[in-house]
């Protein structure tokens, strides 16, 4: 670590399933990072809880072996900054220890309660694209709990996130992120903060005084590790701790997705496409805008693919047992192999169309009874037709989503991309030609961790803004540029994808509906 020169910063995610600690030096390297497992349980199908003693358990674990194996003077790590999975959500007693296990960002037990929301149709249901409310969401889960478990909401003093938790575990004060609020809690600081007549309406009148009553913009200090969490991490006392927030917004930054005309695409086994806009825009089909959720004086766009990854996952483990083992004999991974042979097809899949829509439809449909489809088949057709088909399927939703994005007067100009996905040259080449969109790779591809790295240095005053530090830590190793002759080939393509949609909703909702 010697060729490094402090000052550092820690940046901390706390993820679906561990927790992950990286330290970072000023120029945005990622100098070592390490990782501590929890477990999530499943009550019941659609369920899905942590317990928050286990985050706090994972955090000292993976700390303590960050520490052990950077061997830096802690007094040379000047700002720690988590994000975390949202909408994970606790219901804390007065002494701020959990009543319950948390619900999980993932955990969809209020779909009852969301369908009860989204029928008031209320201004409000505007960030959710004035369309269908997710059952993921702050209130839903609320109102669940308040229906079904009333005495544990009775006792709840406060109400709030993974993030508000972990934050005060840290530095014993109490606040909220407005990028959790603005995102998945409708909240509205340029219009009198929580919309009071919204939750009255939901029946959630009593929630509001629950939640943390300090909503911070992210990259404030939260406040100062305390002497009690500082010695269970081995960390200074008094080092300071910024605000952070939900991964993927806080992905944004370690983007440097933070000006108008750049989009975040955050790949795995979903998409999820952010951007910013000047104005704000509320459009069917549109998650967001949300105001100055992530930087102030911008409001935020969001889309999303629920299935992308773990589509060529599924299709890879039960149908490509042949090619594994041929792969294996060549020593290629299999995706290695299924990128080379998949790039001598042409645009198209000669004929072949893949619907994404495996565990249904995020936007611009939200629709969660589609299911998704492979049609055009013929005997012509080889596994690398259909591997390839599936990538060009993937990026005709993102393309569907860009439409409705454009319609609404809203057009990324280029993508940041992180994630497994962006290993796969041709998959991104796909993307771009899709989409007529150059897409650069940073360098770091855990882009939550150093968005919380970059908020830290912002905190810890290293940096005078978000932007400086982005600039300075955000570093592209890669572009792929669009190629205009299968750009045009593509167009057809698309348009079949959406029409497919339309022909195919009716038969899905049936089938869906019939096996439930």
């Amino acid at each position: 670590m010697n060729h490094h020169i402090g000052p550092y910063v820690i940046g901390i995610d706390g993820g679906t399933e561990s927790i992950r600690v990286g330290l970072f030096d000023l120029q945005g390297n990622l100098l070592i990072s390490k990782n501590s497992p929890y477990d999530t349980f499943h009550p019941r199908s659609g369920w899905a809880e942590q317990d928050p003693e286990a985050w706090w358990e994972s955090l000292r674990k993976a700390m303590a072996a960050l520490l052990e194996s950077a061997q830096v003077n802690p007094d040379e790590i000047n700002g720690i900054c988590a994000d975390t999975t949202c909408c994970t959500v606790l219901f804390l007693d007065k002494n701020m220890m959990p009543l319950r296990n948390a619900l999980l960002w993932m955990d969809v037990r209020a779909a009852k309660e969301a369908r009860f929301i989204a029928d008031t149709g209320h201004a409000a249901l505007k960030y959710n694209g004035y369309g269908n409310v997710s059952a993921e969401w702050m209130p839903c889960k609320a109102l669940w709990v308040k229906r079904n478990e009333p005495d544990i909401y009775q006792k709840a003093a406060t109400v709030c996130e993974y993030q508000d938790f972990l934050n005060y575990r840290l530095t014993g004060e109490k606040s909220a992120s407005i990028n959790n609020a603005s995102v998945r809690w409708y909240y509205d600081d340029e219009n009198g903060g929580f919309p009071a007549d919204f939750y009255d309406t939901i029946e959630l009148e009593d929630l509001i005084e629950k939640f943390p009553s300090a909503v911070l913009d992210m990259d404030l200090p939260v406040g100062r590790l305390t002497a009690e969490a500082a010695s269970q991490l081995g960390l200074r006392d008094g080092t300071v701790v910024a605000e952070g927030g939900a991964d993927a917004f806080v992905g944004m930054l370690g983007l440097n997705v933070i000006q108008p005309g750049r989009l975040a695409f955050i790949t795995g086994s979903s998409h999820l496409h952010l951007g910013m806009s000047p104005r704000p825009f509320h459009q069917k089909g549109i998650f967001g805008t949300y105001p100055n959720s992530v930087i102030r004086g911008q409001h935020t766009v969001e889309g999303g693919q629920i299935s992308t990854g773990s589509i060529l996952k599924w299709f890879g483990t039960h149908f490509l047992g042949l090619q594994a083992v041929e792969s294996e004999k060549m020593k290629k991974s299999l995706y290695q192999m299924m990128d080379e042979r998949a790039r001598e097809i042409p645009p198209g899949s000669e004929g072949l169309i893949v619907l994404d829509s495996f565990q249904g439809n995020r936007t611009p449909l939200v629709d969660p009874k589609l299911r998704g489809a492979i049609w055009g088949l013929s005997l012509r057709h080889r596994p690398e037709h259909v591997f390839r088909a599936i990538l060009e399927g993937i990026a005709y939703g993102t393309e569907f989503i860009f439409r409705r994005f454009r319609d609404a007067g809203y057009e990324a100009k280029e993508i940041f991309a992180c994630g497994g996905p962006t290993r796969s040259r041709l998959w991104m080449q796909i993307h771009a030609d899709v989409s007529n969109i150059p897409i650069n790779i940073p360098r770091v591809q855990d882009a939550p961790l150093l968005g919380s790295a970059i908020l830290a240095t912002v905190a810890a005053g290293l940096y005078p803004s978000v932007k400086e530090a982005a600039e300075n830590m955000v570093h592209v190793s890669d572009r792929i540029e669009p190629d205009q002759k299968n750009h045009e080939a593509y167009q057809f393509f698309v348009n079949q994808y959406v029409k497919t949609y339309d022909q195919l909703a009716g038969l899905m909702h049936e089938t869906t509906d019939f096996i439930a």
